[in-house]
């Protein structure tokens, strides 16, 4: 149960699909998050169109790293056309909780709400031409709405670490 940059709180319940449920943590100053928001809003509204739930936290200490603060935080959304919710982890509870550690950190999660994938995105690294990118994650995703379980081979994320509350 965790805000939006207007106080509106959802639920991960709500925020699921009929054929599983995307999470990830994200934040806005991560060079990594800026490099593949565009693809993740793409992916996720191809997601949405199968009945994959999509939500996006942010769990980083906005205070110390104001970049990522709410209004930020909807700027960003909108900038980058998220089709989804964009929630604010303040007590990093959350995070926590999911084992999350890096910026863009993504857990697949299939009806049932059990994992089934924990990796990255793509397979393009930062200033390469997507144009021919593998869509790990989108794939990931159909094949666990379609059987119900995550692709064998994983491979991690890589991004900028959580920023943690001292």
């Amino acid at each position: 149960d965790l805000p939006d940059p207007d106080g509106r709180r959802m639920t991960l319940a709500a925020c699921a699909g009929e054929n599983g449920l995307l999470s990830a943590f994200i934040c806005n100053h991560c060079p990594y998050v800026q490099a593949v928001a565009d693809r993740l809003a793409a992916d996720a509204r191809e997601m949405q169109s199968r009945g994959i739930g999509v939500v996006a936290v942010m769990s980083n200490d906005y205070r110390n790293y104001p970049e990522d603060s709410p209004p930020k935080m909807k700027e960003f959304a909108a900038q980058h056309g998220f089709s989804f919710p964009y929630l604010i982890d303040e007590d990093q509870s959350v995070a926590r909780e999911w084992g999350a550690v890096c910026t863009p950190d993504f857990f697949g999660l299939n009806r049932d709400g059990l994992l089934q994938y924990r990796g990255r995105l793509d397979d393009i690294r930062p200033n390469q031409d997507p144009a021919n990118r593998a869509p790990e994650l989108l794939n990931a995703m159909i094949q666990i709405a379609e059987t119900g379980a995550g692709p064998e081979t994983q491979h991690s994320s890589m991004g900028c670490s959580i920023k943690w509350k001292k």
